[in-house]
């Protein structure tokens, strides 16, 4: 163990007004519990060893925002912030690059990507000015294609996705790459009746029990589903993480229920988890 009178001081905590201070406190932070003098665990930590934490941090965040808890995503937006340092500490000591060149990057890119705003008459130069969301998303396309095409990558609208996202973004957010280059349904009804289309195919799927045929009919249903919450705003993935709550309230609601009359799923029949599955939905839309 250390001697107190080695250990390093963590920075004071400064001007707690100023973000560039508490930032430059937490980079200075994450140095020293990296040092040799730092914390055990915090060394022993790798890009690789990050991963689900950075992947939990951010399900954090989403959460806190889902439920309007402004408190908690205050305190889960500072810990994602934090893997995002431990990361860039860690890119540093192997001589990658620093967390100020990730931010000059991020800077310089939001500016170049909106000429409209930082460039207002270089932008009006080009004859097409941005007067809507939709125009601001394919003027951001295009310039992310027209740089990707300059470091000699493929120029696709699809090419920046990361292949890790949740299966159902980014199926929603390809359908939003496409339709910037116009590959899209011109109206929803079209997306309800591709949806239908989709629907009748698993079903046949099903019909002939084959496997491999009812997983693909299903990933085209997803897909078009995806497509279908695009047309209306609604991101499917956000759309299924509240399905997924509502029903596990209205589960465990149903085992209280079951509980209190000395039942238990096990011995319930399906007559009657049926009947006090359809009450608790109607107490719900009720209440």
């Amino acid at each position: 163990m250390l001697a107190y009178g080695t250990m390093p001081n963590a920075p004071d905590p400064a001007d707690i007004a100023s973000p560039g201070s508490q930032m430059n406190r937490l980079v200075e932070i994450m140095r020293i519990l990296r040092s040799p003098d730092g914390c055990p665990w915090d060394r022993e930590q790798t890009l690789d060893s990050l991963r689900p934490y950075i992947v939990e941090e951010t399900y954090e965040v989403l959460e806190a925002i889902e439920t309007l808890d402004t408190s908690a995503l205050r305190d889960e937006l500072g810990d994602l912030l934090l893997e995002v340092v431990f990361a860039a500490q860690i890119c540093a000591e192997d001589g990658y690059f620093t967390i100020t060149d990730a931010l000059t990057a991020v800077c310089d890119k939001l500016v170049r990507r909106h000429p409209h705003v930082f460039d207002a008459e270089t932008d009006a130069q080009t004859g097409n000015p941005v007067q809507s969301t939709a125009d601001v998303r394919l003027r951001w396309e295009a310039i992310k294609a027209h740089e990707r095409k300059a470091i000699g990558k493929t120029a696709s609208a699809l090419g920046s996705l990361p292949t890790a996202l949740p299966a159902l973004l980014r199926a929603y957010r390809m359908g939003r790459r496409a339709a910037t280059v116009g590959f899209d349904w011109d109206h929803t009804p079209e997306v309800v009746a591709k949806v239908h289309e989709e629907l009748a195919e698993l079903e046949a799927a099903v019909r002939n029990g084959k496997t491999d045929a009812i997983a693909e009919e299903l990933g085209d249903l997803l897909l078009a589903v995806a497509n279908l919450g695009r047309h209306h705003g609604v991101e499917p993935e956000g759309a299924l993480r509240r399905a997924n709550e509502k029903f596990a309230r209205r589960f465990q609601e149903l085992e209280r229920r079951l509980a209190a009359r000395g039942h238990t799923l096990e011995k319930a029949t399906r007559n009657e988890m049926e009947a006090e599955w359809n009450r608790i939905k109607i107490t719900a839309q009720s209440s």
